[in-house]
């Protein structure tokens, strides 16, 4: 049961992956490539795909290199359902979906307050460049640098990585209706952290969600154009 929910069968894999006609402006190749993501991932709702991968269009015509791939969490989510998703870009295909804590001040069952603030033991929405591997106290994990100032961009500071953990499984969803919490991190199942690290690591980018409307209205990456952002300095990561 678990291996059908969590990973895409390799049938639908193959049949979105198809190539796309080089002569296709820019825009045609993007909206062909959304798309084909939707098909992939039905459950995961298509405002939610879109806006995250606008930002992480933005963010490439910020300056950011471009993401082989992209993961996808949306916070709007209680925790006991599969709410993280990872696309390859380059072939259009989702290759992980799986269960995310969020942080314990952030809300129980849902998330519901969000934090940049060092020792909030909350999560922090927006746009991150997942960014070195490494080995600390919950074994292989991953750094993630946030992109948004003032609401994301503390978090190499507060240690708000991708991490293993025991408390991120279906066991704790059948036990307690949700699964536990972290200190802010977006801890997963230890039966995927090497999957989900390895994925990212190097520069892909991760994109949190939660319909909080005055960062829906002021992000940089949710309401750029090429006019604004252009040449736009963004923080460098650590």
């Amino acid at each position: 049961m678990k291996s059908v929910q969590r990973f895409l069968p390799a049938g639908l894999l193959l049949a979105v992956c198809w190539a796309l006609p080089v002569t296709l402006p820019a825009a045609s190749l993007d909206d062909q490539l959304l798309n084909r993501l939707a098909e992939a991932a039905p459950k995961l709702d298509k405002t939610v795909l879109k806006t995250a991968f606008k930002a992480s269009r933005c963010a490439v015509s910020s300056g950011i290199e471009m993401p082989e791939r992209l993961a996808v969490i949306d916070f709007s989510l209680p925790s006991r359902e599969e709410r993280l998703w990872i696309f390859d870009l380059e072939k259009g295909r989702l290759l992980l979906r799986d269960l995310v804590a969020h942080g314990e001040n952030s809300g129980s069952f849902k998330s519901t307050e969000f934090s940049n603030v060092e020792g909030s033991h909350q999560s922090s929405i927006g746009l991150f460049k997942a960014s070195e591997s490494y080995y600390g106290k919950h074994g292989y994990s991953l750094r993630l640098d946030g992109l948004e100032p003032g609401i994301n961009d503390h978090a190499r500071e507060r240690a708000i990585v991708i991490h293993g953990a025991d408390y991120v499984s279906d066991k704790w969803v059948n036990k307690y209706g949700r699964i536990g919490r972290s200190y802010g991190c977006p801890a997963v199942d230890n039966q995927v952290i090497r999957e989900v690290v390895d994925n990212l690591k190097g520069g892909q980018l991760v994109f949190k969600y939660y319909p909080d409307q005055q960062w829906l209205h002021s992000s940089d990456f949710l309401n750029c154009d090429n006019k604004t952002l252009a040449g736009k300095n963004l923080k460098k990561s650590g």
